[in-house]
């Protein structure tokens, strides 16, 4: 098993790293491979919601973006690391996972996710919260630790003074490293994530050929989507698919959530992922 740990400071070796390092070195202790990214000193693009990566299958921008998709794809754990700016998580790591999460949270479902966030002072919690809204809009269970994952100092030396912090650091790849392979013993016995429960797009035929639509659908439960309600956004096919083979039909009132489809897809049907 392996984790990414992506430190989202301009700092290759600063605070955020430190405590990313000592993260890094409590997974590897319980024998889980981890590899820390530098996402690097070169401007991040934010994402400009052109819809290029919906067709394509990657960002139209080569920043390193698509590089770290590419390792997720295979990867079992991640943990981001910021700065605080402004009691914010750093501009730069804003941008490279809006980009990352858009679009491809089939990448990341069912996988553990945590963030740590590096400060002098003031604003840990409010990047700790921005950070974790990733996570909790992808299905991804969310690794926590025995205080929130902060550490304070301005230089890594100060950071390896806070001896508080560097606990919780260690707690968390502990936590992180636990839940891993509680997940792989549950595969292994066939058990169901929730997020096997997900409404994906499946490759089938659009016949209107029309660029990109949303469609719409609800999950409770089982979950239902319909086909026929076009003044819902719905698909415009009369055709109707339930999940685990169920046929389902009529108008959804509620909606509850929407999935993006896109032409090189060419789907109105959906499927259990």
């Amino acid at each position: 098993m392996k984790v990414l740990l992506v430190n989202g400071s301009g700092h290759a070796k600063g605070c955020t790293y430190t405590a990313l390092e000592e993260v890094a070195g409590a997974l590897e202790k319980n024998g889980i491979e981890t590899e820390i990214i530098q996402v690097g000193v070169e401007p991040i693009a934010g994402c400009i919601g052109c819809g290029a990566c919906l067709k394509t299958g990657k960002c139209f921008r080569e920043d390193g973006v698509n590089e770290f998709v590419e390792k997720a794809k295979t990867a079992d754990g991640f943990v981001f690391g910021s700065p605080v700016h402004y009691a914010s998580a750093s501009g730069m790591i804003t941008s490279f996972l809006d980009r990352v999460f858009y679009g491809r949270g089939a990448i990341f479902q069912g996988k553990p996710g945590a963030c740590v966030v590096s400060c002098r002072r003031g604003g840990a919690s409010a990047a700790f919260d921005q950070l974790n809204k990733y996570f909790t809009i992808n299905c991804m269970p969310v690794v926590s630790s025995q205080y929130w994952n902060q550490v304070h100092g301005n230089t890594p030396e100060e950071v390896k003074q806070d001896l508080e912090g560097m606990q919780t650091m260690r707690t968390l790849g502990n936590n992180m490293a636990w839940l891993l392979k509680c997940i792989e013993a549950g595969k292994a016995t066939g058990v169901r994530t929730g997020a096997e429960d997900q409404l994906y797009p499946i490759n089938t035929t659009d016949r209107t050929g029309k660029g990109d639509r949303r469609n719409y659908g609800t999950v409770a439960g089982i979950g239902k989507i319909s086909g026929k309600c076009r003044s819902k956004g719905l698909p415009r096919s009369g055709r109707t698919v339930g999940l685990r083979g169920r046929k389902l039909s009529g108008c959804t009132e509620k909606i509850r959530f929407w999935l993006y489809f896109h032409p090189s897809r060419r789907t109105d049907l959906y499927r259990i992922r």
